[in-house]
């Protein structure tokens, strides 16, 4: 793909995550259901988390095209250095996690991650936007340039850093309201709790792997922007 039209994707996928994340974050306080909105506000949920993430991805996507179009390449080398790494560890592996662990939950019983209560706060499409929409555009990425991916002991070194913080977090919240981020979590014991989270961290290190195998499945091993 042309470095231009790069630029406009990753330039319009910003906008996009940026309009979610600001729609999100501003759901008016009267109508908030109490139950949900609680201590640390929607900065306990991971799904909004995320879309922080994503913007925050693809606002240093759009710098690395502008620095390649203005041929400023030794800023843009750095740059690109730290985009696919953000890419590989938390943007892909992230947004694959939230949107196939959260729709299998909902499926099953959708109380245990979306009260029904979120149904007159939170319109459809925002709903798919920041449960549904995440994941091909995570995909298209892939398919829209290649990206060097770090070694398998950093990465995954990073990846689990990121979700021992968040795990902290939400135990933290718990500590202090006595409140679960998820109602799904009440139904566990410590020891399964536990296991829980040992199996959520299993499967979202099969998604980083999934995402290095396509990475090389459709780049090849060394075919890589610079």
């Amino acid at each position: 793909m042309e470095i231009s039209t790069l630029a406009t994707y990753h330039c319009l996928a910003f906008v996009w995550y940026f309009f979610i994340a600001y729609s999100i974050t501003h759901v008016k306080t009267e109508e908030r259901p109490s139950e949900v909105f609680l201590y640390g506000g929607q900065w306990k949920y991971l799904t909004v988390l995320n879309l922080f993430l994503q913007a925050v991805f693809y606002g240093v996507s759009f710098l690395a095209d502008v620095l390649r179009l203005i041929k400023k390449l030794r800023c843009a080398k750095c740059v690109i250095s730290s985009r696919d790494l953000l890419f590989s560890v938390l943007a892909f592996p992230v947004s694959t996690f939230v949107c196939i662990s959260f729709w299998t939950l909902y499926t099953y019983n959708r109380e245990l991650v979306y009260p029904k209560s979120l149904d007159g706060v939170i319109p459809l499409w925002l709903n798919h936007a920041m449960h549904t929409a995440v994941l091909p555009f995570a995909l298209l990425e892939i398919l829209a340039l290649p990206h060097r991916y770090p070694a398998k002991k950093k990465g995954l070194i990073l990846l689990g850093f990121v979700a021992f913080l968040y795990i902290s977090w939400v135990l933290w919240i718990y500590s202090v309201t006595g409140e679960w981020v998820y109602p799904l979590f009440a139904l566990f014991s410590p020891p399964g709790l536990a296991a829980f989270f040992a199996g959520s961290l299993a499967i979202i290190i099969s998604f980083y792997n999934f995402g290095e195998f396509l990475n090389r499945m459709i780049w090849g091993q060394s075919k890589f922007s610079t």
